[in-house]
Formats: structure tokens, C-alpha cells, sequence
């Protein structure tokens, strides 16, 4: 065993040296764009001024990005792994004293909606449960146009300037002399990036979170990410972000069911979508707006446009202002999920930009994107893409056109057509840009108030209950331990300890490392080559508010069992009196009862009376659940004991902290595993009501359990 794991890292060491061997032929090399110009900065675009609008004339942004956005077709670059569903949006606040968009003045509007979610890194093929952020854009199909909310579950990104997407998405997908791992952040080049950009360590710690692992799409929350404008009919202007609040709240899995759920159902999130639309559970959402006036713009201790901050709660409360919900799954997967086209630069009169400096380049970027995955200026013109009131413009031809258009004038102004198709004045509807003053110097920098990168990630982490701290330490350490640079491990350690010093110590015991007092290189090195090296190092951390609860899922809603998935553990001869009891409960509460059999077909109980089987042991694992209920009966509990794979099924529920229900000689299969020792925990029911078991189950979890499963292998 020694010689082979002394050979192992002899292995491992040659791996890294001939690595540093493709990095000393790079190392003297220059920077420049594809026409051979020398390059000083590739991090921040070009500005009218520090906090300015990017500027159309950025030749360096426009190359980066748009060798980006067409090196892989047709398949999405990022988001290529979706799912989506029709749906409705219903306005229940009119928000007319800050904006004049009709779907957020309207109260009597039912705005149709086609939502589509998607993970970030992975390719098309790769499993749903991967640790990744999750993507969530809201089309709204408005009576004055489309307009798009392009967001994701989480409320920042990883970069403050669009200028560095390309970066970060090279560094997180498969390495490219290998192409693995796929669908995954825990690599050498992900790390090395994130280690040397710390704008980025906000948004990664969100993603070593809980929240990067969703029990279901329709338990995650949903942002906009950016702040963006509202204006009213006077013109005057609001700083607005958008939140989208999950009706049963927001739920994950732990890391250790997410592996193995994406074994036994690598389409799990993508089932579990359909299957609850398609059973009339259907899936809600609350429109929430944390409004701005714009005089407090500075008001704060970071930045408005910093799309690496967000404003907690506890500053600016969410006004919920309508209710989203999706009840139709679609009919075609091609034509309405792939074909379908998100662009952020697709508002109505209402809604406007701000110079969030990424923001900026995305709206060039999602429109390039379109035109190389979808092949044609004319995707406006699929029917997913379509907009439900009437387009009349003088663009013509181009690919697959598919519209005939009439007449003998593509031009304005015209008179041989009577000067229409003409123009509408702002009281008539017509989008007005907001008329912001700008009087700066052309620069590519970025602003000194961007360079707080400690205290979000800081404060995200107080604000966790215990359990979701643990898994925070947890993702981190096995994240790192993927990596096989240890300079790249070290500089990690020491800035998660600029974060939190108790969370570092924890990583680093995982990984067998101290965590390093200093670091050689330069914390922060997304900056140009002539910028001063000093003034974009990240500030010292501040804590402007000690917790923010809203931040924690231990803060969630936990008064639904609707949709949640129960394995119903029997055989023939189960014991029909208390299996009706339960199941007649759970279908009251909208909850799914599945009936797991040692064989499919059908199952008799007690009565003789026969039920159709969802799953065969064989077929099926306990992480694919929510709950876990054992009715009695002892021929069907007989039956069960002869099978190894129920005692783990139990096993397993009980380890990752599931209510378990049972009835009469069900108790015999709890006493068969680990739960025998446990049996006074306050999610196990021996013999209880089914509302007992309801109000456990509502719970999601019970987190204590953790402190005597650790040791439960599975």
C-alpha cells in the first residue's frame, strides 16, 4: 500500500512539472489583440469616466467578447443545460410612482411569462445537480414588448466589469488540454483565477454554499442581479434590483445526496419541474423590488452599480409587488427551451440601465451571442421569441426570414409610404432613455468604491445558521482538495481567512495545511498594466451590519409540504387502515406519495386491495426523496427485512436528516438500522398522527440529526 501511494505522488509531482513546462513557454510572452496590438489592461472596459457608461468605441471589449460568445456553436456557451415552462405574471401593487411600465402599473393584467433555469458551467449533457450557479430568466411578453429579466439565484456575480467574463468562464469550464473535469468548479485553473481576482470571492462563497445545490428549481430564489433604473411618467429616476421569492420557499440538498442523485437521475431538476407542473402543483413565485431614490446613490458603504454587492434586506426591504406562476410545461424542447433568446437589452418604457460596468457589456454580448447560436438576425421571429403586440420596422432579408414584408420603402424618412412606418412620441409609449448627465474623461479603469471584496462575503457568512456554515467548510475543503497546486491552495487559505479566520482554519485542517500568514504575489491582479498596483487592493473589511438573516435558508418558509416527494417503503400484506390515513394527509397537502415495492406491477395490502407500484427497490435511491414512510403490516414488513437495500434506504434518510414516519411493525425495519439508537429524535414518528409527521416534514430537514450521523456510513 505504501510503494503504491509513494508512486501515486511521484506521478502527481511529474503531472505538475511538466504543466510548469507549457507555463515557462508562455511566461515571457506579451499580450496583445488578434491583430498583434500590445495590450496593457484586458480587466476593465472602456468608460466615460470611473463610474461611467462603456463606451460603443471599445474595440479591446468588442474583440474579447465577441471571439468569446462564437467559440462554440450552437450550443449555449454558458446556460447551455436548461429547463423552462409557460407561465403567467400578475401584478398586485401598482408601482406607478416609480415607473411607468405597464406589467408594474396594471393591476388588472395578466402578463404571459416563459421562464427558463439552466446551470452555468456545464455542457448541455451534464447532470442537474452539479455545484453551480443556477440560471433564472424571466421573459415577460408585455403589450409595450418583450422585456427580458436575465438573472441567476444568486444576487451578485463573480465579476464587477463584463470585460473578465471570458476569463472567468475559461478558468471554470474544462480545462483545455484535457477537457475535464466537466460541469465542475473544483479544478487548478478555476482556483488559480479566482485566487488572483478577489472581486470574485462574493459570489464564490455563495456558491460553496447551499445554495448552489437546489432541492428543486421551484425552491430557489431568483435575481436580477444588477440595479437598474425605474422611471415614471414625471421622468424622475429610482435605483431598482429584483428579487424573485420561491412560494414554498428556498431548499437545497447536501453535497453528498447531490453526487449520488446525479447517478441515479441526472435529469432530477429538469423531472422534478415537469412532473409538478403536469401534476397541477404548479410553481409561484413573489415579484419582489428593493427601490433606491436616487439621491441615497452613495448613501451606502459599497457601491450601487457593483454587481459583486448586494443591499441586504435589513437596508432596503423587498416590496412585493405580484406573483409569477408556471403552468405549462412546453410542448416542443427544441423550439421553445434551446431556441429561445434572452437578452438583457430587451426592457419597455419604465425600465432603464445603469453603468454597472458589467451590465454594459452584457448587453452587447447577449445579442452577439444569439446571432452566432441561433445563426439569424431574424430569431426575434421564432415563435418563442415572437412578442405579442406587432413589430413594424424597415429591417429586411437576412437569413431565414420567415415574414413577408410589404411595400416599396425600407427607409426613414419616407413619403412614398405615407412616412410610416413613423415615429411615436414619448406620450405615446415610446421608450425615452434616461437623460443622466455624464461629463468624464474616456477611461479604462474601474472605480476605487469597487474595491471592497471582504465584507459581503464577511457578512453572507455570519448571517448562516451553524449547519449551513458546515457545509460552507465542507464545499470549500473539497473543492481545494481537487486542486494539485499548493500555491494555489495557499493563497485560497489565506483568503478565506479574510473572510473568516474560523472558517479558513477549518478548510486548511481538511486539506492537512496552516494557513498562510501572507501571501508573495499581489492579492488583486485584475487590474491593467500601468494602474497603480496599490489603489484596486482590495480595502479592509467592514462590518456595517452584523448579520443578515434574510441571507440564511434557516430563515426560509417552512409551512408547505406541497410537491415534497415520499417513499412509502412495502410489500404485500402492508397494513391498509394507517396507509390510508397518511396517504389521504399527504395528498391533502399536495404532497407526492410513492409507493417503493420489491418488485413494479401492483401491490396488495391488508384489505386486498391492490395499488400501482412507482418504483422498484432496484430501480430507485432514498437521496431521490424527501421523507421517508414505512406503513405496517408484518408480511410486508417481513418482506422488506430480506432485502438489505431497505435498511439503507433508511439508513440514508436518516443520515441526511429526513422525517421518517412508521406505523405499527414498520417500527421493525428502524430497529434493522442506525435509526435504533435514535428513536427518540423529533423528525422519527413511531406510531404518530400524520400531522405530526406533516409539521417534520415542512421543516425540509432536522439539521440537529447531524451531530450523531457523521459516523452512519451509507
Amino acid at each position: 500500500m505504501m510503494a503504491k501511494k509513494t508512486k501515486q505522488t511521484t506521478s502527481n509531482s511529474k503531472k505538475i512539472k511538466d504543466l510548469d513546462k507549457d507555463y515557462l513557454e508562455i511566461e515571457n510572452t506579451t499580450m496583445t489583440t488578434n491583430q498583434g496590438l500590445k495590450v496593457n489592461d484586458t480587466n476593465n472596459s472602456l468608460k466615460s469616466g470611473e463610474r461611467g457608461s462603456t463606451l460603443l468605441e471599445d474595440f479591446l471589449l468588442r474583440e474579447k467578447i465577441t471571439h468569446f460568445d462564437h467559440e462554440r456553436i450552437p450550443e449555449r456557451i454558458v446556460h447551455a443545460r436548461g429547463s423552462a415552462a409557460h407561465g403567467v405574471f400578475e401584478l398586485k401593487k401598482d408601482m406607478s410612482k416609480f415607473t411607468k411600465a405597464g406589467v408594474l402599473t396594471d393591476t388588472s393584467r395578466k402578463t404571459p411569462v416563459f421562464v427558463r433555469f439552466s446551470t452555468v458551467a456545464g455542457s448541455k449533457g451534464s447532470p442537474d445537480l452539479a455545484r453551480d450557479v443556477r440560471g433564472f430568466a424571466v421573459k415577460f411578453y408585455t403589450d409595450e414588448g418583450t422585456w427580458d429579466l436575465v438573472g441567476n439565484n444568486m444576487p451578485i456575480f463573480f465579476i464587477q466589469d463584463a470585460m473578465k467574463f471570458p476569463d472567468l468562464i475559461h478558468s471554470v469550464k474544462p480545462e483545455p488540454n484535457k477537457e475535464i473535469p466537466q460541469a465542475a468548479s473544483a479544478h487548478d485553473t478555476f482556483y488559480d483565477f479566482v485566487s488572483l481576482t478577489t472581486e470574485t470571492l462574493h459570489n464564490h462563497i455563495w456558491a460553496m454554499s447551499d445554495r448552489a445545490i437546489p432541492r428543486s428549481l421551484r425552491m430557489m430564489e431568483g435575481f436580477g442581479i444588477h440595479t437598474f433604473r425605474l422611471i415614471n411618467k414625471k421622468g424622475e429616476s429610482h435605483f431598482v434590483k429584483f428579487h424573485w421569492k420561491p412560494k414554498l420557499g428556498v431548499h437545497s440538498v447536501t453535497w453528498e445526496e447531490a453526487v449520488k442523485i446525479n447517478g441515479a437521475d441526472s435529469d432530477f431538476h429538469r423531472r422534478d419541474l415537469w412532473d409538478a407542473i403536469e401534476a397541477g402543483q404548479y410553481p409561484q413565485w413573489d415579484l419582489g423590488l428593493q427601490i433606491v431614490p436616487e439621491k441615497d446613490e452613495h448613501k451606502y458603504d459599497f457601491d450601487l452599480l457593483d454587481p459583486t454587492k448586494l443591499i441586504p434586506e435589513e437596508m432596503v426591504p423587498v416590496t412585493i409587488v405580484g406573483t409569477m406562476t408556471l403552468n405549462r410545461n412546453p410542448e416542443n424542447f427544441f423550439a421553445e427551451t434551446e431556441q429561445v433568446a434572452f437578452l438583457p437589452g430587451h426592457i419597455v418604457p419604465g425600465i432603464d440601465f445603469t453603468n454597472d460596468p458589467l451590465l454594459q457589456g452584457r448587453l452587447f454580448s447577449y445579442r452577439d451571442t444569439q446571432l452566432s447560436r441561433l445563426g439569424s438576425p431574424n430569431f426575434h421571429q421564432i415563435p418563442i421569441n415572437r412578442p405579442v403586440v406587432e413589430a413594424h420596422n424597415n429591417q429586411r432579408d437576412g437569413h431565414m426570414q420567415t415574414s413577408i414584408p410589404k411595400g416599396q420603402t425600407a427607409y426613414f424618412p419616407n413619403s412614398l409610404s405615407g412616412g410610416c412606418p413613423h415615429l411615436s412620441k414619448i406620450a405615446e409609449g415610446a421608450f425615452h432613455s434616461y437623460e443622466e448627465r455624464i461629463d468624464a474623461k474616456k477611461i479604462r479603469t474601474r472605480s476605487e468604491s469597487f474595491s471592497d471584496h471582504f465584507s459581503q462575503p464577511a457578512l453572507f457568512y455570519r448571517s448562516l445558521a451553524d449547519w449551513e456554515k458546515e457545509h460552507v467548510a465542507d464545499a470549500y475543503t473539497f473543492e481545494l482538495g481537487k486542486c494539485m497546486h499548493d500555491h494555489i491552495k495557499g493563497r485560497m487559505l489565506w483568503l478565506i481567512a479574510q473572510i473568516d479566520s474560523d472558517l479558513s482554519k477549518k478548510v486548511a485542517e481538511g486539506l492537512g495545511m496552516t494557513v498562510p500568514k501572507s501571501i508573495e504575489k499581489p492579492v488583486n491582479q485584475a487590474i491593467g498594466a500601468d494602474a497603480d498596483p496599490k489603489k484596486h487592493q482590495p480595502g479592509k473589511k467592514k462590518n456595517y451590519l452584523d448579520a443578515s438573516p434574510a441571507l440564511s435558508q434557516a430563515r426560509t418558509k417552512f409551512d408547505s409540504i406541497a410537491t415534497r416527494q415520499v417513499a412509502v417503503l412495502l410489500a404485500d400484506g402492508f397494513d391498509a387502515k394507517t396507509f390510508k390515513a397518511m396517504t389521504t394527509m399527504l395528498d391533502k397537502e399536495g404532497a407526492m406519495a410513492k409507493l417503493v415495492a420489491p418488485h413494479g406491477g401492483m401491490v396488495k395490502d391488508s384489505d386486498k386491495n391492490t395499488h400501482k407500484v412507482d418504483a422498484s427497490i432496484v430501480t430507485t435511491e432514498s437521496v431521490l426523496f424527501d421523507a421517508l414512510y414505512i406503513p405496517g403490516g408484518k408480511a410486508s414488513v417481513d418482506t422488506l427485512l430480506k432485502q438489505a437495500k431497505y435498511t439503507k434506504f433508511v439508513n440514508e434518510a436518516f443520515k441526511h436528516c429526513k422525517a421518517i414516519a412508521t406505523d405499527g411493525e414498520g417500527e421493525r425495519l428502524l430497529k434493522a438500522s442506525y435509526v435504533k439508537d435514535h428513536m427518540k429524535d423529533k423528525a422519527i414518528h413511531v406510531n404518530d398522527s400524520p400531522e405530526a409527521f406533516k409539521k417534520s416534514m415542512a421543516q425540509h430537514r432536522n439539521w440537529d440529526r447531524r451531530k450523531v450521523t457523521d459516523m452512519i456510513p451509507v
